[in-house]
């Protein structure tokens, strides 16, 4: 099982930009697929943005977060990242990173959830 740290959430007004960081130095990311989930109070957690483990780094976008955020990876920092701008109330959440069965739709997530990294839009 790939553990993962998440880290870079914060308190930021509506409007303002975050960049998350989840990064797994234990292990070899390149062989997965992984994204980004979130979890907000009293609703279920969901797939945020995934990206592939391939020559193309095919991504998805959940339809609330499609051009404003951004995902990417540095495998060689065994690191993945997520590049929050234009953020809204309705992004509050905690954020999580997890492996996935496929980048498309964000699969299915396995492995152990990680500690998250809470994110708060608020003015």
């Amino acid at each position: 099982q790939v553990r993962f740290v998440e880290s870079g959430g914060d308190l930021v007004q509506p409007g303002g930009t975050l960049r998350l960081s989840c990064a797994a130095p234990e292990h070899n990311l390149v062989d997965y697929d992984i994204g980004w989930f979130r979890q907000a109070p009293g609703k279920e957690r969901e797939g945020v943005s995934c990206i592939s483990n391939n020559r193309n780094g095919d991504t998805y976008y959940g339809d609330s977060v499609k051009g404003r955020f951004t995902i990417s990876r540095d495998n060689a920092k065994n690191t993945m990242y997520l590049q929050m701008n234009s953020l809204k109330p309705e992004d509050t959440a905690v954020y999580y990173c997890a492996t996935v069965t496929s980048w498309v739709l964000c699969g299915v997530p396995f492995g152990s959830w990680g500690p998250g990294t809470q994110v708060t839009v608020s003015s």
